[in-house]
């Protein structure tokens, strides 16, 4: 049950919108399509994939800002975030006209995620973690047999998501790290919502946030 990983930067912000494609199948689900469309769908098809569903790990617009027009085009599902995402949602108009976004379109996601949840992609199960602190409602997908986690905005090589905007939350974040995403394994590469990938032992290590020798 190989999956098949391809990273496509998109908007200005040069978002990480992942394709995940099951080997076996050749379906895929498209993570975080921030917008540039055309770029991810040029994707899908270099793949030979087969898309089936759109998964979002939170609302901000640089990883939402182009689901429900891909949505529409593909005839996919959207899936995720949290509901406590929902108002960064109805909030993606008003996002586009702040950070110069073409018309971006709010959007009701066929079916929220809960902590504990698993998602399917063909035959590759993800496993869904709520780790609120950057946004309220985001949530990680995590592939325990590929050793592979998406995580979002919650934690970069050497950083960590920014929490100073609405219901944002350092103490909260920290938690998440720490208390959900460490213990799934020193082992674990994620890919991340901006820049390079990294390992949770690496971050254990050297993040100056969130490293164990922080305290």
């Amino acid at each position: 049950m190989a999956l098949q990983i391809a990273i496509v930067p998109v908007t200005a912000f040069e978002q990480n919108c992942t394709v995940l494609m099951c080997d076996n199948t050749k379906e895929a689900a498209i993570v975080d399509p921030g917008g540039e469309i055309n770029k991810i769908k040029a994707q899908i098809e270099k793949m030979g994939a087969n898309p089936t569903k759109i998964l979002l790990t939170h609302a901000h617009i640089d990883h939402a800002g182009g689901t429900a027009a891909l949505a529409r085009d593909l005839g996919l599902p959207i899936i995720g975030p949290h509901k406590e995402d929902d108002f960064w949602i109805q909030s993606l108009p008003q996002q586009s006209m702040m950070f110069g976004f073409p018309n971006v379109e709010s959007f009701t996601p066929d079916q929220w995620l809960n902590d504990g949840d698993t998602v399917t992609v063909g035959d590759v199960t993800l496993e869904v973690i709520h780790a609120p602190g950057h946004t309220p409602g985001h949530v990680v997908f995590f592939d325990k047999d590929s050793k592979k986690a998406l995580v979002g905005d919650v934690i970069f090589n050497g950083s960590i998501g920014r929490t100073d905007f609405p219901k944002g939350n350092f103490e909260e974040l920290v938690s998440s790290i720490r208390e959900k995403l460490f213990p799934l394994g020193d082992d674990i590469e994620f890919i991340c919502g901006h820049g390079p990938n990294s390992t949770f032992g690496h971050e254990r290590q050297h993040n100056p946030f969130v490293s164990d020798h922080r305290g």
